[in-house]
């Protein structure tokens, strides 16, 4: 017999997210943390002015949808984007990457990623504050 969980609105805490992955202070919610054989797993997260993660890949890549605020993404050796409410963004699998808010504004996004053998990150050095101010 198969049962449906449901979890009630404020029942699962916030996080703060840990310094060794992000700059700044970066709060997390979780959406999806379905058991094994489920792959997929998903968060909100809410980055506060000048919050961004590390550089980073995901195994089998990741999406993102701004909810709210504004940010931006950077794939390495690329430009970094401006994002907005209502963007979708996919990252390859095994792009090096960033994400996070504005100099002077929050940033909420929904991060999607599927794990593969237990791994939905890796995680890598921080992201320096030259390359976050540049144009």
């Amino acid at each position: 017999m198969s049962f449906l969980t449901v979890y009630k609105a404020g029942s699962r805490p916030s996080k703060r997210a840990s310094s060794d992955y992000f700059t700044g202070t970066v709060w997390q919610e979780p959406v999806i943390e379905a058991p094994a054989p489920a792959r997929v797993r998903a968060l909100k997260v809410t980055f506060e002015p000048g919050a961004r993660t590390n550089w980073h890949t995901h195994p089998l890549g990741q999406t993102l949808q701004v909810l709210d605020g504004a940010g931006f993404v950077q794939l390495w050796g690329q430009d970094k984007l401006p994002i907005l409410p209502g963007d979708v963004i996919w990252i390859p699998p095994d792009v090096k990457h960033w994400h996070g808010a504005g100099p002077q504004t929050a940033m909420v996004h929904l991060a999607i990623q599927e794990g593969l053998d237990g791994t939905v990150a890796d995680w890598l050095e921080p992201v320096d504050e030259a390359t976050y101010v540049k144009a």
